[in-house]
């Protein structure tokens, strides 16, 4: 399964469960972790093909250089990102209560499948060229006014500007999971992760 896809909540279905990953997301998913482990500036292409097993002229038939892996690692996921937040505030139109809890759940599994991406979202998304940098900030703009939609729902008469503050402390809460070590359990986090989550949204702003 590719990031996008886990962005999304989905592997495609039957067929997609039984798919092999293809060589390029392989690739992909070893540059990402480099990347988040030591910068990008401290990891160079001759890296990836070291940790990877190829010779450069094959990392460079998936990859034009670095620059390009990292907008394959950041798009995808930021697009799945709103189409699976779109889906389940879609999924509870009149129940802000129950869109709320399901977005939640659907981005801490996110955030617990894929503490790389994120770390690269925090630290390397700057590295970009301006094109695809606007396309993400747009994208993740998008996945914001999800959450303000169902927050104002859920608390009749927040202005928008609050629910937003709201909803980006709720993303840095659970977009902690590349600084949570290994000492609870996955399941265990994801509980606290979503009720922590849950409780500062529920709770009362005045």
């Amino acid at each position: 399964m590719t990031v996008g896809q886990q962005a999304r909540g989905t592997t495609g279905g039957a067929a997609g469960a039984g798919r092999r990953r293809s060589r390029r997301d392989e690739i992909l998913e070893i540059a990402v972790g480099l990347f988040a482990a030591r910068g990008y500036h401290g990891v160079s292409m001759d890296d990836i093909g070291a940790a990877a097993g190829v010779t450069g002229p094959a990392l460079y038939h998936h990859f034009a250089g670095k620059e390009a892996m990292l907008v394959a690692a950041l798009i995808p996921v930021s697009e799945g990102l709103l189409d699976g937040g779109r889906e389940r505030a879609a999924g509870h139109p009149d129940d802000p209560r129950a869109a709320l809890e399901s977005l939640i759940d659907f981005h801490v599994e996110f955030a617990l499948a894929n503490p790389a991406v994120i770390a690269l979202h925090l630290h390397e998304l700057d590295r970009l060229p301006d094109e695809p940098r606007r396309r993400i900030r747009r994208l993740q703009r998008l996945y914001v006014e999800e959450w303000v939609t169902v927050l104002t729902g859920l608390h009749p008469g927040m202005p928008a500007g609050e629910a937003r503050v709201l909803a980006h402390a709720a993303f840095g809460l659970m977009n902690s999971t590349p600084f949570l070590g290994g000492e609870v359990e996955r399941r265990r986090r994801a509980t606290l992760l979503r009720s922590a989550t849950l409780a500062a949204l529920l709770a009362e702003t005045a």
